[in-house]
């Protein structure tokens, strides 16, 4: 009862997470459960996994008020395909649950959906439902996206299987996602299937918090520590080295792969996307290594 009193902003995110998932029910059908970038449950075809994510955005903290409905729609969906990307997965039903206030005008939902019709449609995602609610009047409107994808199991990556020594690579560039990236990314999917068909990877997650955030974690769930050069953190035009690790929403992928398979995965990389960057950065080492001891990235609470 030490800690009934305790407030989430002075535990954090990832330890409230640790601590409400702990003993959570879970069937023999869970192969992952909380912790990753989705949930992964055994299906009726032995060869392939199904995958579970759910997320959300809520006005003021992922949008403004100003923002355009039909953008708000394409990165609500959007950022649940990056996660499914981030497992090697194929995206296949969403369902999206709108909390709105009761003078939000219809033109405003209309617009959203169109969103998030732009973003599903590259994919053949079905949008198959979901739910209507009110915020009230002086509530806080969010959109939540609950979308389901597959994956065959020897391609599915976790974020908790990178071994010591794995070469750490991020796609793209980081930093500046504020200057509308946030709105208009292009989730990785043909690239991390592309990825998980070619090479074996040990461990991939999103980057939605921030290197700064997300690569601890990575290295965290995998048992590891992590080693990596600032300097070669991979930056959009004008953006600091703080900002690359730091401004968050990003959503490249960040992923680990033996030493052995670097060149070849360099030079097959070229070929296949020549016009996105893909960058060594670093790698994984020994559990409890720290090199630097990374601050900052998004904290929700």
């Amino acid at each position: 009862m030490a800690n009934s009193s305790k407030k989430i902003r002075e535990i954090g995110e990832d330890l409230l997470i640790k601590r409400i998932t702990k003993n959570l029910p879970l069937g023999k059908d869970v192969v992952a459960g909380a912790g990753d970038d989705c949930a992964v449950i055994t299906s009726n075809d032995p060869q392939s996994y199904v995958l579970l994510k759910i997320d959300c955005v809520i006005e003021e903290i992922h949008y403004m008020k100003s923002t355009p409905p039909s953008a708000v729609g394409y990165k609500a969906l959007s950022r649940a395909i990056s996660d499914i990307a981030a497992m090697g997965g194929t995206p296949k039903h969403a369902m999206i649950s709108l909390s709105l206030r009761p003078e939000c005008n219809v033109s405003y939902v209309n617009s959203l959906y169109h969103g998030l019709s732009k973003a599903s449609s590259p994919y053949n995602i079905s949008i198959v439902g979901g739910e209507t609610a009110s915020c009230g009047e002086n509530g806080t409107p969010s959109v939540t996206v609950s979308l389901t994808g597959q994956v065959r199991k020897d391609r599915c990556c976790f974020r908790s299987k990178g071994k010591s020594g794995h070469i750490l690579f991020v796609t793209g560039k980081l930093g500046k996602s504020l200057n509308g990236h946030h709105l208009r990314f292009t989730p990785r999917i043909e690239e991390a299937q592309w990825l998980t068909k070619k090479f074996k990877l040990s461990a991939m997650m999103d980057l939605s918090d921030g290197l700064a955030s997300d690569l601890p974690r990575l290295a965290k769930s995998s048992n590891c520590g992590y080693s990596i050069e600032k300097n070669q953190i991979p930056r959009t035009r004008g953006a600091s080295i703080q900002e690359a690790l730091c401004d968050g929403e990003d959503y490249e992928l960040l992923f680990a792969i033996s030493s052995k398979d670097c060149n070849k995965l360099e030079v097959a990389w070229q070929k296949k996307f020549p016009s996105l960057t893909l960058t060594r950065i670093g790698k994984l080492s020994p559990k409890g290594n720290a090199n630097p001891d990374l601050k900052g990235g998004w904290k929700h609470f």
